[in-house]
């Protein structure tokens, strides 16, 4: 019994019992794609949900407001990836009369969907031989074979897809690619994988020459920079606040926050107060200034390390026209003012 075949057989014994693999709908297989997108199906799979409660077709989809979206999608990050989701469903309804591409080659005009989305698609739901490359197969084929390319580089990317696509079935070629990937995400796991059990353990390069720890090779390309923000909670005599929406690109955009000031450092609440921003926010409007947090609270983004503060602002009226308190959880924000949303009650 071969790779191929070893791997499709495991999967038809061991593959979990998730929703969108009842279905061959490719709106309910991109749905599926998108979210899982640099997320683990544990908390992805309560987003699918809600999106197909609420989004039961892509008209329904295209047809929402951005701001729904943005909220249900609330948590799970990246948030361009929702902007895109619904993007590209209005492409569908508006340009192609609601019909979904059926080919890897036009799926690839929808808007965030790249080789490895258009690949699981074309492959689930038409049989197209397009073969998905994920962080999952890069793992699995790395071990196996024992290939040390750099799975981030030039030569590494070319060289993993040619190998995958040389290796799927001439038949059941969705069931194959899902098999794969099931197979890293479970099995041959980043760390601690199933060795002792695993039905490729007699021909698996890796595991006969100890490298299962050191392979897949990635070159770190990150560099993290620091910012510091610094976040002004208003809260008025008649319980409302301001909020602001952030219109330029970016991982937040068209998010909702509370008034930020951003700094090169983190500020002490006299350093603050002296801030010539938010004097002119204020303009002599008579308030009580306390620090929610005394120690900034760190956001890891993939780029960047958020330091962060939450001034709260107590003050009979706001200086501009403000939300009422009890309408907050409305706005779609990012999961960082979320969580302090939740903590701080108002």
């Amino acid at each position: 019994m071969n790779f191929t075949k070893i791997l499709t057989h495991w999967y038809s014994v061991f593959k979990r019992d998730l929703p969108w693999r009842e279905t061959k709908s490719p709106y309910y297989i991109w749905l599926s794609e998108i979210i899982l997108q640099q997320t683990q199906i544990k908390q992805g799979l309560p987003y699918y949900e809600a999106f197909v409660s609420n989004f039961p077709t892509v008209f329904t989809l295209a047809n929402a407001k951005e701001e729904q979206v943005l909220k249900l999608w609330q948590g799970l990050g990246y948030y361009s990836r929702a902007r895109h989701l619904h993007n590209a469903a209005q492409y569908i309804v508006n340009e192609l009369q609601g019909e979904f591409p059926k080919t890897y080659k036009d799926l690839l005009t929808l808007k965030g969907v790249g080789d490895y989305t258009a690949s699981a698609i074309a492959s689930i739901c038409f049989n197209e031989p397009a073969a998905v490359v994920d962080g999952n197969v890069y793992r699995v084929l790395s071990r196996y074979y024992g290939i040390a390319t750099p799975i981030n580089s030039t030569q590494g990317i070319k060289y993993f897809k040619a190998l995958a696509q040389s290796l799927l079935p001439h038949t059941n070629i969705g069931d194959y690619n899902q098999a794969i990937m099931e197979f890293g995400a479970v099995q041959c796991k980043p760390k601690n994988p199933n060795c002792i059990e695993c039905p490729l353990q007699d021909s698996c390069i890796a595991l006969a020459q100890k490298k299962i720890e050191s392979l897949p090779v990635k070159i770190n390309k990150t560099k993290v920079s620091k910012k510091y923000f610094n976040f002004l909670v208003f809260v008025s005599e008649d319980k409302k606040t301001l909020l602001e929406q952030r219109t330029t690109k970016g991982i937040w955009q068209n998010l909702y926050q509370f008034p930020l000031i951003e700094t090169t450092k983190v500020l002490t609440q006299k350093q603050f107060e002296k801030n010539k921003k938010i004097k002119m926010l204020l303009n002599e409007t008579k308030h009580d200034f306390s620090l929610y947090n005394k120690k900034a609270i760190i956001h890891k983004l993939s780029h960047q390390h958020l330091h962060t503060k939450f001034w709260i602002i107590s003050l009979d009226k706001l200086p501009q026209k403000g939300i009422p308190i009890s309408e907050i959880h409305e706005y779609p924000v990012p999961v960082l003012i979320g969580k302090f949303i939740d903590e701080f009650s108002f």
